[in-house]
């Protein structure tokens, strides 16, 4: 029996993505299409089902009451076909472990790790994907997950703390002579920023709110939307950055990077690994949890 009626999947996949941004834009730029090619395929969507799902006003968009129906329903019929076709692509083996994490802990820390790893136990086939925000997680394309996390943890998944959040302000060795500062000296130096206030992470202004340091008089930053960025530019020397230990503890090590504030912040959050909820861990997957917790500092 066909299937019917089923409006194109380039256009759900349009819609799915608007309503997640909410915005054509940002939908687009996931996606790689231009912004119009959005509105067009959103738009043939609602002419196929002959009512509309968004109402456009001052260049936003707002869900219609068809529109948040639908867009629940679609979400989550799309998350169960990626979850089917990862089962089907992902290897399951029992020496085949695959690893998720934000690009930030994969530069910083989990990458560099995961070499050793596969040095000592060169039996496992693994795999890293870089994923940022857990949103964009299909939880059936990881055995193992290392993410941030704040208050709660994401439901589908199970956490397990690997080390509490510890926040300092770093620089390069020359970017202040060996001088350290207080955190209110820290405003009249260039701050790199990640963009959209880190979501979940510790943001400079969070930061200096602990320090009960007024961060609206900022004077210099420079924003990045991409975190390994702004710790290479930091040891660059062209500003002071947020780092969180032990992520750049290996720039710590080998003098890339020093202390520029005598004040730290922890206790807002912490990373955690991940897995997904009911599932059965593979060998490989178990060997490689009690190995990383074997390489936390204590």
């Amino acid at each position: 029996m066909r299937i019917d009626p089923l409006p194109p999947l380039q256009n759900l996949i349009a819609f799915e993505a608007a309503v997640r941004h909410g915005s054509f834009t940002r939908a687009a730029a996931e996606l790689h299409l231009t912004q119009s090619a959005i509105s067009r395929q959103v738009a043939q969507l609602e002419e196929f089902l002959g009512r509309a799902l968004f109402r456009r006003e001052h260049k936003r968009i707002h869900l219609t009451v068809a529109g948040q129906l639908y867009a629940e329903e679609v979400h989550r019929l799309l998350t169960q076909c990626a979850e089917a076709t990862a089962k089907v692509i992902t290897h399951n083996g029992e020496q085949q472990l695959t690893l998720a994490c934000s690009s930030g802990v994969a530069a910083l820390w989990l990458g560099p790790l995961l070499g050793r790893y596969v040095d000592e136990f060169p039996a496992v086939d693994a795999r890293l994907r870089v994923v940022d925000g857990l949103d964009s997680l299909v939880r059936a394309e990881f055995d193992l997950a290392v993410y941030f996390l704040g208050a709660t943890s994401p439901s589908g998944l199970d956490s397990q703390l690997l080390f509490p959040e510890s926040v300092g302000a770093y620089c390069s060795p020359d970017y202040l002579q060996g001088r350290t500062l207080t955190a209110a000296e820290l405003l009249d130096h260039r701050l790199l920023m990640l963009e959209d206030g880190q979501r979940q992470w510790l943001s400079w202004g969070n930061w200096f709110a602990r320090q009960d340091v007024d961060a609206s008089i900022i004077r210099k930053r420079l924003t990045v939307n991409h975190y390994p960025v702004l710790v290479d530019m930091a040891i660059a020397g062209h500003g002071i950055v947020l780092g969180w230990r032990p992520m750049i503890d290996a720039h710590l090590r080998s003098g890339a990077l020093v202390p520029a504030c005598v004040e730290r912040v922890g206790a807002v959050g912490g990373y955690y690994l991940l897995t997904p909820t009911a599932s059965l861990p593979s060998r490989a997957a178990r060997a490689f949890e009690k190995w990383l917790t074997g390489q936390i500092p204590a």
